[in-house]
């Protein structure tokens, strides 16, 4: 049975939901992934209103739309982040608050628990998000960086989380991190970290998506190889590299979307991902969830991006194989 097709609402949180419900079926998918900003999925109401929840659930109905997961990731981005004025512009007013960094930490924590709460009221199993992370600045290691200072780091994600994920695991939910850049874990190594700080918890995985990899030189395959049974839901996004020998990998303080940058975002089919490859990994490690395009790309209109992002994962996608194309010669 194919994988259902689902489209995340992250960048579309400008169009009220029930626009964007209708916009996603006649796209052409069968769900959809609800980012909690914009009214798309609002934590505070599903926690205080109780009819949210099903009002929620009879627009998808009426709109033929699956939902398999709900996605944090402006808010998990505070729990670990060393916090500016950046992060005000993507908080919801009631996290950042007075912008004292200490109690917006401790706001993203508490909203992030509202949200295995609220996931559970809508009948969902997986939250998708962002942990942020104290020690990115660090990543490049100068002035020298003490293994001391990288292992604080981890340490702090597993004071700040084991409590989250004690309410996720509570709620019967699953978190699953979007292993990207500026977040705790970053590639395959760093991730292997993360799950180690937090004792391996089986509440802990994450939101595969390939295109965070591929930019670093990180084979998203390998990705999902080292965490078969780790990887809770699966993005579509592509990327491309243009190292023309002017802009390196570091993308020179230019924003998404300028030609002179090193690298950026595709819509799927569009860049240089190796989707096929990936298809037969999640095959092999029978990852059986939805395959969500998260589309960004900046050269294209995002109506028609996305009505071709549906039809490129549709025609990817394909079951394994029950047998050996040459099986027939050992029947004789």
């Amino acid at each position: 049975m194919a994988r259902p097709v689902t489209l995340f609402t992250g960048q579309w949180a400008d169009l009220p939901i029930e626009e964007m419900a209708r916009k996603t079926k006649e796209f052409g998918y069968d769900g959809i992934e609800l980012a909690c900003w914009g009214d798309h999925f609002e934590v505070d109401k599903a926690i205080t209103d109780d009819g949210y929840c099903s009002r929620k659930r009879e627009l998808l109905d009426r709109h033929d739309l699956q939902c398999h997961a709900i996605s944090s990731h402006l808010v998990g981005q505070a729990v670990l982040d060393r916090i500016d004025e950046r992060h005000k512009q993507i908080l919801p007013p009631g996290v950042w608050g007075d912008g004292d960094p200490d109690g917006v930490n401790a706001r993203a924590a508490e909203e992030m628990m509202h949200t295995a709460r609220a996931a559970q009221k809508l009948g969902i199993s997986i939250v998708n998000g962002f942990t942020g992370s104290s020690i990115w600045h660090m990543n490049y290691s100068f002035p020298p960086v003490s293994q001391k200072m990288i292992d604080a780091g981890f340490d702090l994600l597993a004071e700040r989380f084991n409590p989250i994920l004690d309410v996720f695991g509570e709620c019967g939910v699953k978190f699953a991190l979007e292993v990207h850049p500026t977040e705790i874990a970053f590639d395959i190594y760093t991730a292997e970290m993360a799950l180690k700080a937090l004792d391996y918890r089986e509440e802990f995985g994450f939101n595969f998506d390939p295109s965070h990899l591929y930019w670093q030189g990180v084979d998203p395959v390998e990705f999902l190889r080292a965490f078969p049974d780790r990887i809770f839901h699966c993005h579509i996004k592509d990327a491309i590299t243009r190292l023309n020998g002017k802009s390196g990998i570091l993308s020179s303080h230019l924003n998404f979307g300028d030609s002179r940058r090193g690298w950026d975002f595709r819509s799927p089919g569009r860049g240089a991902v190796n989707f096929e490859e990936i298809i037969r990994t999640l095959n092999d490690i029978d990852y059986q969830g939805p395959l969500s395009v998260e589309w960004e790309d900046s050269g294209m209109d995002r109506e028609f991006g996305a009505r071709e992002a549906a039809n490129f994962v549709r025609n990817l996608d394909f079951p394994p194989s029950g047998r050996a194309f040459d099986a027939a010669f050992d029947e004789r």
